[in-house]
């Protein structure tokens, strides 16, 4: 039988956005606004029949939203490296899970299947996915919008950072344009909709790249002792 949410679904804001990759952490942190935004954001991935792409687990943030999303009606694919399934995944998984290898597998299975980025509060792996990807932006690996969620000034810190870099002159002011952030899940939604890709810098063009041509280009170093 048809899921009632299904059938909801008809009713929806017109979205040019197929699926959103949203990075999050395994843990639900501290306050229970962390958890309230993570489902008021996949209230409006259901709102505008957008599915879900997140990191596999079905703990702390990655639970609250990948639950909301499939309970919503929407398809959930998560991602996840084999070594850390027992670490992440508590009782029946949610939605689709891929097992991968590694992390940097997991990185770029993530990436491919999204249309956009969007980071909810979380610890060191958040990070080092959401500067992956702003990194691939800047270097014109892709053009997809990214979004910081920024509940309760929690990136507050990371934003001061790197308006420091710009004024130092480590980020151009046109980088600096790849990140919209927002407090809120539906200002962030629909500044990401209506987002434009980084323009390039006066004289020098962005490239065009593709990570899938460059994993296949890749060369694998020996390692030393």
């Amino acid at each position: 039988m048809e899921r009632e949410c299904e059938k909801k679904k008809k009713l929806i804001i017109l979205s040019k956005f197929k699926r959103i990759c949203v990075f999050c952490g395994s843990s639900p942190g501290n306050k229970t606004s962390y958890k309230e935004a993570a489902i008021d954001l996949a209230t409006q991935l259901v709102s505008r029949n957008i599915d879900l792409v997140y990191g596999g687990g079905s703990i702390g943030l990655m639970g609250s939203i990948s639950q909301a999303v499939y309970d919503g009606g929407c398809h959930v694919l998560g991602i996840i490296p084999k070594t850390l399934m027992l670490r992440e995944i508590t009782g029946e998984t949610i939605g689709e899970v891929k097992a991968v290898e590694d992390m940097h597998q997991r990185k770029a299975e993530m990436a491919k299947h999204s249309d956009a980025f969007i980071a909810l509060p979380g610890g060191y792996g958040t990070l080092e996915e959401l500067l992956e990807v702003i990194t691939w932006a800047q270097l014109g690996i892709h053009h997809k919008p990214i979004g910081l969620l920024n509940v309760d000034g929690y990136y507050n810190s990371l934003l001061s950072f790197i308006d420091k870099a710009v004024e130092e002159g480590f980020i151009s002011p046109t980088a600096r344009h790849i990140i919209v952030s927002s407090p809120t899940a539906t200002d962030l939604v629909n500044k990401l909709e209506e987002y434009s890709p980084m323009p390039e810098a006066e004289g020098v063009p962005v490239p065009k790249l593709d990570w899938n041509q460059m994993q296949e280009q890749q060369v694998v170093c020996p390692p030393k002792f």
